[in-house]
């Protein structure tokens, strides 16, 4: 199932909307949705081709950026600030889930750091990067990519993904509180499964540990990066005005889920 385009209204004109991890998956179907409708896109990415097609497609501009570097996401959100004006939408999206992050029992020290540095220090980075912008505007929406395992647990463990996941959620909740009365909404995104690179990748490593996941999800299937798109699209625009300071779930039913349907 994907997401029709064909008639979707035009929230975001004249907005200026930075994207990291837009090369793909969630990020590149973001920056198409942003930009149809009427977003100026800042694709950021460390990988520069995937990086440049995204914004050559969303008719944006494109930084190459590494997340975990804080001149260089200082630099992403001041390329925004100097190309077009203003930086009112931040989808801090990038993240890794890594082989080699696994039980508790397997993973590595280097391991949890370095997943915590992309999935959880990045978007502490990115956040204080956007909000200076922000506040000087008086508005602004961030919308941070965290995960349905923030809220559940699960016995196919990724212990430093799950606890970045986790953290991403908690921050987003303080700051959407902090800066609330200066117009700006912070909330954490928590999609289940996606259908894209990164996940085909993990499962077709370990068939099983698919089959496991997918017979959790109520509607029976993983949700395409479309999907989460829209989530996105919605949480940017002045549709989810009050909405703030929490953790969307877009995870087909799973979190609601105690037994699922037979097939």
């Amino acid at each position: 199932m994907t997401t029709d385009t064909g008639n979707i209204c035009r929230r975001l004109t004249g907005r200026t909307a930075v994207i990291t991890g837009a090369g793909s998956g969630i990020g590149l179907a973001t920056a198409r949705r942003l930009a149809s409708e009427g977003a100026h896109v800042v694709c950021g990415d460390i990988d520069e081709s995937a990086g440049r097609a995204a914004a050559e497609e969303a008719g944006g501009t494109f930084v190459r950026v590494d997340v975990t570097d804080p001149g260089q996401v200082e630099a992403l959100f001041a390329a925004a600030d100097d190309t077009y004006g203003s930086v009112d939408i931040a989808f801090n999206n990038a993240g890794i889930s890594p082989p080699d992050d696994d039980s508790i029992l397997t993973t590595g020290l280097e391991a949890w750091k370095r997943v915590q540095d992309v999935n959880l220090t990045s978007v502490y980075l990115c956040c204080k990067a956007a909000l200076p912008y922000m506040r000087r505007q008086g508005r602004g929406s961030i919308i941070n990519t965290a995960s349905f395992v923030a809220r559940m647990g699960a016995a196919t463990s990724q212990i430093s993904y799950t606890a970045s996941k986790g953290g991403v959620l908690a921050l987003s909740r303080e700051l959407g509180v902090q800066f609330a009365r200066e117009g700006i909404r912070v909330n954490a995104l928590c999609p289940g499964p996606v259908n894209t690179p990164l996940l085909r990748e993990l499962f077709a490593a370990d068939p099983e540990r698919a089959a496991r996941r997918l017979v959790h999800i109520p509607v029976g299937r993983f949700a395409e990066a479309t999907e989460i798109a829209a989530a996105v699209a919605f949480l940017a625009s002045d549709d989810s005005s009050f909405v703030n300071a929490t953790d969307f779930l877009v995870d087909g039913g799973i979190s609601g889920a105690y037994v699922t349907p037979l097939d």
